[in-house]
């Protein structure tokens, strides 16, 4: 969004805290008549931001509670408009007339995500930082707060807005040289496009890498574990997880469904689900957990292939094809039997004990490398899936456009996919957002934000 603030002609009114009862309760008023609810409840308003003891009165003058209140005129506040804060006592009942109060005086009930909604509307906010606070809200683990913060801050948006920049650089040049049709134009002997060309590609790649990481740290990451029967993967998610949560005997075949445990391995949500044994043949109860185990790999985002290290001569291979667009990672268990053999054909594996725990450190490790977050402590910020979409469809056009350059020398075609790259890429931010995708991005908040 860019110009003067747009300023709604009607006020809203919200408690900004969890539903409940509490030590304090926060009731937020934003909009125009915010200025005339504050001195009807208030009897004047107080200083902007700072905060003032006093009571508040309903229209018949009523005490309804007394307790702290802030005035932020605009443009100087959350939403950009004129925001009243009544923190009063967190009693439900005490929140309910302080909001029925302010009803009477003017105001209606704010939306979920109405606050954000006009705070990006008013560019206080772009669109990323306004999902980023209640990214930071939902927050699972320390790590993924700390990335919502950081998206919250804008390092997100200014990754996104130096891309844009160099699509931006780069389509002038594309533009420029059209522009002189009379001259014969040899863009790929042009050095100075075909390094701008290189530098787009790679900063592409890397916003994709950061952007994949900021979706995992967000929405944590699934990891299926699958094998043949009696290959200890019930063992492998019990010593991972630090619970006794699937069964374990020398039975094969003893987990008959889908098991699922969270873990947090220092800030990377994982969810590991264990599943039935692939084998051939199987008894029809165990059938339906080895149909429940390959629906859940369609929705895996690694897999974990675990092999009995002590098996030696014995088939281990799946029997049939895991997924090829998820990172799959050998797991060879039960390195603790006097049996048990390291592979030499070559895959990158983990070679561990589930029984005794030893080499299970070097597993988490490679989870977090899978995720893109080897360092997951320094320069993550999260993103969405909605994000990563546009992103896609911004490299997409990218090379959509440089390929019809180098097949054709096709320019103008460079030029269009450029603007569409362009585009695609603004919706990250809400510089080219429809109001339908506000409409849903906005009611996924929670009321008060």
């Amino acid at each position: 969004m860019s110009g003067e603030p747009l300023y709604a002609q009607d006020t809203i009114v919200a408690a900004a805290t969890a539903p409940g009862t509490g030590g304090v309760a926060i009731v937020r008023i934003s909009g125009p008549a915010a200025n005339d609810i504050g001195r009807a409840m208030l009897g004047a308003l107080p200083a902007p931001r700072i905060a003032t003891v006093g009571a508040f009165v309903d229209q018949q003058g009523e005490v309804l509670d007394e307790g702290l209140a802030l005035w932020f005129p605009r443009p100087a506040s959350f939403t950009g408009e004129d925001v009243l804060e009544l923190h009063g006592h967190g009693g439900p009942l005490v929140v309910a007339n302080l909001i029925a109060a302010t009803i009477e005086l003017g105001a209606r009930r704010a939306e979920p995500g109405e606050f954000s909604r006009r705070a990006f509307l008013n560019d206080k906010l772009d669109l990323a930082q306004a999902e980023a606070v209640a990214d930071l809200i939902a927050s699972g683990t320390r790590q993924a707060a700390r990335a919502a913060l950081r998206t919250l801050s804008g390092e997100f948006s200014n990754a996104v807005n130096e891309l844009l920049e160099q699509l931006i650089r780069l389509r002038l040049h594309v533009e420029a040289a059209i522009d002189f049709p009379e001259e014969e134009i040899d863009f790929l002997s042009d050095q100075a496009l075909l390094g701008q060309i290189d530098q787009v590609r790679d900063a592409f790649a890397s916003l994709a890498a950061r952007a994949n990481a900021g979706r995992v740290l967000r929405d944590g990451m699934q990891v299926v574990i699958v094998g043949r029967p009696n290959a200890g993967k019930s063992s492998l998610l019990n010593v991972l997880s630090g619970a006794d949560t699937a069964i374990v005997t020398e039975v094969a075949g003893t987990t008959r469904d889908i098991l699922r445990e969270r873990i947090d391995i220092d800030g990377l949500l994982v969810e590991l689900v264990d599943t039935a044994g692939l084998r051939e043949d199987p008894d029809q109860i165990e059938a339906e957990g080895i149909r429940r185990a390959r629906a859940a790999l369609k929705n895996a985002d690694a897999v974990l292939w675990v092999r009995d290290a002590s098996a030696a001569g014995k088939s281990s291979a799946p029997p049939e094809p895991l997924p090829t667009d998820v990172p799959v990672l050998q797991v060879y268990n039960k390195m603790d039997l006097p049996n048990a053999r390291r592979a030499h054909d070559g895959d990158c594996a983990v070679y561990l004990s589930a029984k005794t725990g030893e080499g299970t450190d070097a597993l988490r490790t490679e989870l977090k490398r899978l995720a893109g977050l080897e360092d997951i402590g320094e320069g993550s910020f999260t993103a969405r899936q909605r994000h990563l979409d546009a992103l896609l469809r911004a490299r997409q056009n990218f090379d959509s456009g440089v390929g019809a350059l180098q097949k054709a020398g096709a320019g103008e075609i460079l030029a269009e996919e450029l603007r569409l790259a362009q585009e695609a890429l603004g919706e990250i931010t809400g510089r080219f957002t429809s109001d339908d995708l506000l409409g849903r991005i906005f009611s996924e908040f929670c009321i008060g934000k």
